[in-house]
């Protein structure tokens, strides 16, 4: 009775909860996400302004990426300008956000250092990924804002050290341009980036590491390997996937990136924004604020899509396990090898 009672517990299938579970998910998603999507395809084939029904087949993308008239050559330039900002402003923050995240990793996890207060400081340190960027931003700009007779709260800071001068004539200060500067906007936003993001990417390093075994570590140990050498031949290589993970979603969020940028601007202007403009703003200028050229807009949006594709693979390709690639080879050799000898001998192995 008992194996009976066994064998009808084990014929339930307990699959339809884990679907009933993800469900709303899907629905949300076709509701509220893929469908836009879909939309905005159509619409990038589509005109602009008063012409948005109709039809331009590939003339946005022809405009965006090759450009023609004098007018559609400065859409041409600005997108290109753009991208290049967002791949400046992206890698910037991500080089020392990974190195930064990184070593406290590595640093948190060394089981021979006894740190007090671990658990404080990592929720410390994560605390600023709780912050909405908006937010970040806009207190950024107050602290770098600066005026003719006001410098700025880190440019007077600054001024108190001595870096900053002050004219003592007319009062003026001779600030560090901060928000107006070319890099030293970027640089500003790049810094809000890493100290946004750099305790997430800590924590999933972290579980990365924990989750190597241990005995490893304990036989590196053992044969007398320093710390360097094991984190060169044993946490790097293994912490692999983590590190691709970690490298694909930056990189999306990093192309998309549009509030810190946008927000840490004085003002709306197009022209304000030139030095720090992702591809995000340029699409919302075009999208909102620019005579309504959705197609444009469309175009914009599909393009980076495309290129976060592409970008994607590479970094999937690049951070493969090669070591996994090279036994799924050799087992596909002994396979057709088998396979080979087994018609050799009339189809009965040996």
């Amino acid at each position: 009775m008992a194996s009976g009672a066994q064998r009808r517990i084990k014929s339930i299938s307990y699959a339809k909860y884990g679907y009933m579970f993800i469900l709303p998910f899907f629905l949300v998603y076709f509701f509220f996400q893929l469908w836009p999507l879909i939309n905005t395809f159509i619409l990038s084939f589509h005109g602009n302004g008063k012409f948005v029904e109709e039809w331009v087949g590939l003339q946005n993308y022809k405009d965006i990426l090759f450009g023609g008239s004098r007018k559609v050559r400065v859409i041409h330039e600005s997108f290109f300008e753009c991208f290049k900002n967002t791949l400046i402003l992206w890698i910037g923050n991500f080089i020392p956000q990974l190195a930064l995240s990184l070593s406290l990793a590595v640093w948190f996890t060394e089981a021979q250092l006894k740190i007090p207060g671990k658990g404080f400081f990592k929720v410390v340190m994560y605390l600023p990924n709780i912050i909405t960027a908006a937010s970040v931003a806009v207190l950024f700009l107050q602290l770098c804002g600066q005026s003719e007779t006001n410098p700025g709260a880190i440019n007077y800071m600054l001024y108190k050290m001595g870096i900053v001068t002050k004219d003592s004539a007319s009062g003026l200060y001779d600030s560090i341009p901060l928000v107006e500067g070319v890099w030293q906007s970027r640089i500003v936003v790049m810094f809000i980036q890493t100290w946004m993001w750099f305790g997430n990417t800590m924590i999933m390093l972290m579980s990365g590491i924990q989750g190597i075994n241990p005995s490893l570590f304990e036989a590196a140990s053992i044969d007398g390997a320093s710390s360097g050498q094991v984190f060169r031949k044993i946490t790097l290589p293994l912490l692999t996937p983590i590190m691709a993970y970690t490298l694909i979603t930056s990189m999306i969020g990093g192309l998309q990136m549009f509030d810190i940028p946008f927000l840490y601007t004085k003002t709306g202007n197009v022209k304000d924004h030139l030095k720090t403009m992702a591809v995000m703003i340029f699409q919302y200028f075009h999208a909102q604020a620019d005579e309504n050229k959705m197609g444009y807009a469309g175009a914009v949006s599909v393009l980076l899509f495309f290129i976060t594709l592409i970008l994607g693979l590479i970094a999937f390709y690049m951070t493969r396990d090669k070591d996994e690639i090279a036994k799924k080879k050799q087992r596909k050799k002994i396979a057709q090898q088998a396979k080979r000898e087994s018609k050799q001998f009339g189809g009965i192995s040996i």
